[in-house]
């Protein structure tokens, strides 16, 4: 059973987004599964992009579903003055307003952060860019396999053949992350000073703070970390291997002790502890392909299942290389009750994962997902606008 949005830790607090795609719908989204208010506002006539994206979940795009339930869709023509007039009228009653509009597009409708400050201070805005409001880059558009490329990302995935993109919106993932976790510290911030700070998080730059490993490795090491698909660049033994019945296992070597326990109780090879080619793990990521060799020679000779209960019984961590399917039916996230119900637009419901931070005692929220426009009236006359003003301005196609 979900919590009443009362009972959870940002109840009474209400968030206007002008968001799309996914950056900022996560960042929202977070809020929203902790009982804050949400009002995102979209565009009359079709709303956020993202809801067509792709049409795979009864009709719904998977990215709009994944990111928009538990709140409340505005449409609003901003391009209006009408429409303008009803932003601000929802600006001066919220406590956060979020914003990943294309470069530019917010300082032209007074919606950057200095002149928000002036009209409502206690107002803590959220800004999500490409590559900053300042800078050399600050008016270039900016999408996730972009920043993947620009960061360095791409030519660290794939393997040999050539880069490939991380298969999720990760630049954008990590952005909302650090966007969401801004806004949480504002708040913070504005509860025990009383002082109101802006947010400000870019794409680049929430990439690149996850790039530093790499560019350590790459700016005192001489060269990158290589292209190796699923072993990994700087770790030896760590990566998947094929088994007799063809499955692909993955396990990883982190230290000294696995290491010997490994050789010992897998391999079978306990001298190879003392072998000074694997003697520690720059030694073995030097010899990469004659230890591999030795691995996948004894993987050969084992089915999955005896592969994964040998390095089991060994204290090495494993796991079968699963793909999507194999994942939503995995025995963590059904053993541990990790799915819900959400209606989604059209009245069909559909499966969802609970967010993964677990309060104590409390439920996160997981309210329908909104169809374009759906709380526009209700929005509205909660501030003040009648039937005849509504009326009004559906005929100015203002909403």
């Amino acid at each position: 059973m979900n919590e009443p949005p009362e009972a959870l830790p940002l109840a009474g607090l209400t968030v206007v987004s002008l968001e799309q795609a996914v950056a900022a719908p996560f960042a929202t989204r977070q809020l929203a599964d902790l009982g804050a208010r949400v009002i995102k506002v979209e565009r009359p006539g079709g709303g956020d992009f993202a809801r067509r994206y792709d049409t795979t979940v009864h009709g719904e795009s998977s990215y709009f579903v994944w990111l928009n339930r538990s709140k409340e869709s505005v449409t609003l023509d901003l391009k209006s003055d009408a429409g303008r007039a009803v932003l601000e009228h929802l600006l001066a009653d919220a406590d956060v307003f979020v914003q990943n509009l294309a470069p530019g597009a917010a300082a032209r409708m007074g919606l950057s952060a200095d002149p928000l400050a002036e009209r409502f201070p206690s107002l803590i805005p959220c800004s999500i860019s490409g590559y900053g409001s300042s800078g050399p880059w600050a008016d270039r558009k900016a999408y996730d396999l972009l920043v993947q490329c620009q960061t360095g990302l791409v030519s660290l995935t794939g393997n040999e053949h050539g880069p490939a993109r991380v298969g999720v919106s990760i630049a954008d993932i990590a952005a909302g992350m650090y966007a969401y976790s801004g806004i949480l510290t504002a708040l913070l911030t504005r509860a025990t000073t009383g002082i109101s700070r802006a947010v400000e998080v870019s794409l680049f730059e929430a990439l690149a703070e996850w790039m530093n490993q790499p560019a350590y490795y790459t700016r005192f090491g001489g060269t990158q970390p290589p292209r190796l698909g699923t072993q990994h660049a700087t770790i030896a033994p760590y990566g998947a291997y094929t088994t007799a019945d063809g499955k692909d296992v993955l396990f990883s070597i982190q230290n000294e002790r696995e290491w010997a326990a490994l050789c010992g109780r897998f391999l079978g090879l306990p001298g190879l502890v003392a072998d000074p080619r694997f003697a520690n793990g720059s030694a073995r990521v030097a010899h990469r392909e004659e230890l591999n060799a030795i691995v996948a020679e004894r993987f050969g000779e084992l089915d999955g299942d005896e592969v994964m209960k040998l390095l089991d019984a060994a204290g090495i961590a494993n796991a079968g290389v699963n793909d999507v399917t194999e994942f939503l039916e995995h025995p963590v996230l059904s053993g541990r009750d990790r799915w819900r119900d959400v209606r989604i637009p059209g009245g069909a419901t559909v499966r969802a994962l609970l967010p993964p931070t677990d309060l104590a005692g409390l439920a996160p929220r997981m309210d329908p997902v909104p169809a374009a426009g759906e709380h526009t009236e209700t929005v509205l006359a909660e501030l003040g606008y009648s039937t005849a003003d509504l009326d009004s301005l559906r005929a100015d196609h203002v909403i």
